[in-house]
């Protein structure tokens, strides 16, 4: 099973729980009663709208302003008695996208408080199956110190990464055998419930990390090497 964003899972439960409450609390006050799969087909056409989108903090955030879903239903039952019910619960599902944008402003300091990115054992929790694999043919044949990498992940800090600077480097030498990042580290794990999916490189003089995420790349470097036989 894959690294679950436990966060946003738990933050969506309570979102959808708020909604079932302010539902059950509407359900309760009617004296016409509906089925409750119609309660939660309601809400759930509700919810559908047209809204503004923009990104924060690497976070899709979405903003509901045309409530298309409350439209659709009432062009569908606008004109029979059902509607006068239906309507409360199809307004709350439109509603409900508010909820949703309130949990995930929450969401975007809480995930970076609990997995702050600029630190690598973030990235890099889990290293009991670990170990490292040559990316290129001429790479040295060394192998992962456990021991080292443990030791030296929580004190990694966070270097700029000057790709340009690497990629001319790249160009210009001769020697395949310094390739700037001539190993992946496999077997490791990032942190329980950060959802994390990440590919580690491992720098050629085994002191720096190159960890790449789908939203951008992180470049760590430690004091000493975490390769036996590093310099």
């Amino acid at each position: 099973m894959g690294n679950v964003n436990l966060i946003a899972v738990l933050l969506g439960i309570l979102g959808w729980g708020t909604t079932g409450y302010f539902a059950y609390l509407i359900y309760k006050k009617q004296t016409i009663k509906i089925s409750l799969w119609k309660v939660i087909v309601i809400l759930f056409i509700g919810v559908f709208s047209f809204s503004f989108d923009w990104r924060m903090s690497e976070t899709t955030i979405k903003l509901a302003i045309l409530p298309l879903g409350v439209w659709i239903l009432f062009w569908l039952r606008g004109r029979t008695e059902q509607w006068q019910v239906y309507r409360h619960f199809a307004w709350l599902g439109f509603f409900a996208n508010y909820i949703f944008l309130a949990t995930t402003l929450v969401y975007i300091p809480l995930y970076h408080f609990v997995y702050p990115e600029n630190q690598a054992d973030v990235y890099i929790s889990n290293i009991e199956r670990a170990s490292i694999i040559n990316t290129y043919l001429t790479a040295q044949n060394l192998s992962l110190d456990t021991i080292s990498l443990q030791k030296q992940l929580p004190k990694m800090m966070e270097k700029p990464i000057h790709s340009t600077e690497w990629f001319h480097e790249s160009e210009e030498e001769t020697d395949k055998k310094s390739e700037r990042f001539p190993y992946q580290l496999v077997g490791s794990a990032p942190k329980f419930g950060s959802g994390l999916n990440v590919i580690v490189y491992v720098e050629n003089d085994g002191k720096g990390l190159l960890i790449s995420t789908p939203e951008k790349q992180h470049y760590f470097r430690s004091d000493e090497s975490i390769l036996k036989g590093g310099q």
